[in-house]
C-alpha cells in the first residue's frame, strides 16, 4: 500500500473533505493546496498523480492529531522523513486516543484478532526483540473497524 492510498483510505474513514485537510496540514505548519490533495488521489498510473512523501504523510498525521486532540503549546514535532505502518499505526492511535482494550475491540471488526502482547509488538521500537511489522492488512483493518464505529 503506497501513502497516497494509506492518505486516501484516512480520509474515507474519517470523511474528510479538501477544506477540512489543508486544515489539519495547516495545524502542522505545512501548507497545501486543493491541486496538491486532488494529485495525490489520482491513481498511479494517471499522469497526475502525485506520489506523497513519507515526510508528507508524516505531517498529515502530525496535523491529525493536532486537529483531534488539540495544538499543544511550543514547537510543533518535526515530520519524520522514513515512515512505515508501524509508525502510521501509532500516530492514529495517538489521535484517536486510543488504549489497548479499544484497538483490540475495532480490530474485531475486520475479523482481525490479537492479543494485547501481539498489539504491543507493534508499537516498540525496531530494535526491541518482540517488534514486529504491522502489515497493510492489519492497518487497513484498523481503518475499517473505526469506520464502522463512527
Amino acid at each position: 500500500m503506497t501513502h497516497n492510498d494509506t492518505l486516501q483510505l484516512i480520509l474515507s474513514t474519517f470523511d474528510l473533505d479538501d477544506s477540512t485537510v489543508i486544515k489539519i496540514f495547516s495545524l502542522a505548519d505545512f501548507n497545501t493546496t486543493q491541486q496538491q490533495i486532488s494529485a495525490w488521489g489520482k491513481t498511479e498510473d494517471d499522469e497526475a498523480n502525485i506520489e506523497l512523501k513519507d515526510s508528507e504523510l508524516a505531517t498529515f498525521l502530525n496535523g491529525f492529531i493536532n486537529f483531534k486532540r488539540g495544538k499543544r503549546d511550543g514547537a510543533q514535532p518535526k515530520p519524520e522523513t522514513y515512515l512505515n505502518n508501524n509508525m502510521i499505526f501509532q500516530k492514529l492511535r495517538i489521535a484517536l486516543n486510543l488504549k489497548s482494550e479499544d484497538i483490540l475491540n475495532i480490530l474485531e471488526y475486520a475479523d482481525i484478532n490479537l492479543s494485547k502482547h501481539e498489539l504491543s509488538a507493534f508499537f516498540r521500537k525496531p530494535e526491541n526483540k518482540h517488534y514486529k511489522d504491522c502489515t497493510d492488512k492489519t492497518l487497513q483493518g484498523f481503518l475499517f473497524g473505526v469506520q464502522c464505529q463512527l
